[in-house]
């Protein structure tokens, strides 16, 4: 502990500046170079939820430690100018909502973290770190996605589906990216089913709103019934399709932070499964005709399943590494008790604002449900015209959803054929994002 405060306590006095601490971190786990499995766990002892560490225990999860120093990471210059203009001019409200502290009033719009420094003893703290995870995942702009969801047990791949998600953001994007938002919106999302032929044309639509005491608007259209019809909020915590993941799961955690109790449990080191490639930048995009980033993956068998010669789990990350991080550790409770998990425990990193793990527990506080999330760095890339964009700057992706009490897991995040769009700082239509469009894409 007295180790990551020093290293959160020169974060701080910097700002977003970088932080040459790591190597003495790695006295506390295993070194760079190391293979985590099960004849070496025990070097893992504290530095994994307990779910986690267990496969490592019993040889279901392999892994390599790298090393991830806190100085080592790229900051998007408008980004981290933005964040150093916030330090002390925000505030959590009494809703859970961000809050001018000139005005008391709910800002129209921000650019980088709103809360670049975060105190310990701060009674706010677990909601201002939420808050600086969504606003760096915004940053990077609307996004359309091919993504296989796939279920997966001990015997491998059980089912495959094919989606296409869409999101669209109205916050914490660069200027130039701005929509306009008549509605108040925070963000949108639209998925459609592909594939198979009993779920395609299946689709849902979700509208996030800034007011915090208004809750999200969400439909789906069923195929069976040929209609759209609204949904629950509370749904967002069920199983997608019937998977172990919801749609409140997304890129970590997406669901509206008004909605919680936040607590803020402490801060520890912490290893996480990252892109080995991205820490060394290697990530390829192409610049899209119409305009945004494709991101060009290897062809590499990423998770357990896809490699015959695997020996771990099916849903294992094959190719992800570990990489010891401070983090810190909040606590969600949900206020409508109607959500299917009654409490959360977040670990997110201190430096990035990504998150790792996500342990989830019943009204009963049994373990049902383990998020599991890898790590990239930002990369920079130039349009044609010379403009320059940040985007992830991953290789592969890890959003793995596992059911402890099934012993089997979901897979998000594998591109339908390895051409397939994952895209980034794009345009929709106007109109791309209306109820009318689950009528247009579903079947």
């Amino acid at each position: 502990m007295h180790l990551i405060r020093r290293t959160l306590a020169t974060a701080a006095a910097v700002g977003l500046g970088f932080v040459a601490i790591v190597t003495s971190a790695h006295a506390e786990g295993p070194e760079p170079g190391v293979v985590l499995n099960k004849q070496t766990w025990k070097l893992a002892e504290g530095l994994l939820p307990p779910e986690i560490l267990k496969h490592y225990r019993e040889g279901d999860y392999i892994n390599k430690i790298v090393a991830w120093p806190t100085d080592i990471y790229t900051w998007p210059e408008d980004f981290k100018a933005a964040s150093d203009a916030n330090a002390g001019k925000f505030d959590i409200g009494d809703k859970g909502q961000i809050i001018d502290k000139a005005t008391g009033k709910q800002p129209d719009y921000i650019l980088g973290f709103p809360f670049p420094k975060v105190a310990e003893d701060d009674p706010k703290a677990a909601s201002k770190v939420i808050w600086n995870f969504f606003y760096r995942t915004w940053y990077f702009g609307n996004s359309k996605n091919e993504s296989q969801l796939n279920w997966v047990n001990r015997k491998g791949l059980e089912r495959r589906t094919d989606v296409e998600a869409s999101f669209r953001y109205f916050d914490g994007v660069p200027a130039e990216d701005r929509d306009e938002n008549p509605l108040n919106l925070l963000n949108q999302f639209l998925t459609v089913v592909k594939s198979p032929v009993d779920l395609n044309g299946t689709a849902a639509l979700s509208w996030r709103y800034r007011d915090p005491g208004k809750r999200d608007s969400s439909w789906s259209f069923v195929p069976a019934l040929r209609r759209v019809r609204a949904v629950s909020p509370a749904n967002r915590s069920d199983g997608f399709l019937g998977s172990d993941m919801s749609q409140d799961d997304g890129p970590f955690f997406d669901g509206k932070p008004e909605d919680f109790d936040w607590k803020f449990k402490g801060t520890k080191n912490m290893l996480r499964i990252v892109d080995p490639l991205s820490l060394e930048s290697k990530a390829e995009l192409d610049w899209l005709e119409d305009g945004g980033w494709r991101a060009q993956w290897p062809d590499l068998p990423f998770i357990g399943y896809m490699d015959d010669s695997w020996k771990g789990v099916p849903w294992a990350s094959a190719t992800g590494s570990l990489a010891l991080r401070p983090h810190y550790i909040l606590e969600a409770v949900p206020k409508d008790k109607y959500y299917l998990f009654g409490r959360m425990e977040m670990y997110v990193d201190a430096i990035s604002f990504q998150g790792s793990w996500v342990s989830k527990y019943s009204w009963k506080g049994e373990l049902l449900n383990s998020y599991q999330v890898m790590a990239f760095i930002p990369k920079e890339v130039k349009r044609p015209d010379g403009k320059k964009d940040w985007v992830q700057g991953s290789n592969m992706a890890f959003q793995c959803a596992e059911n402890i009490k099934r012993d089997q897991a979901t897979i998000a995040g594998v591109k339908s054929t390895p051409r397939s769009g994952f895209d980034s700082n794009i345009k929709f239509d106007a109109n791309f994002f209306e109820m009318s469009s689950l009528n247009r894409y579903g079947k």
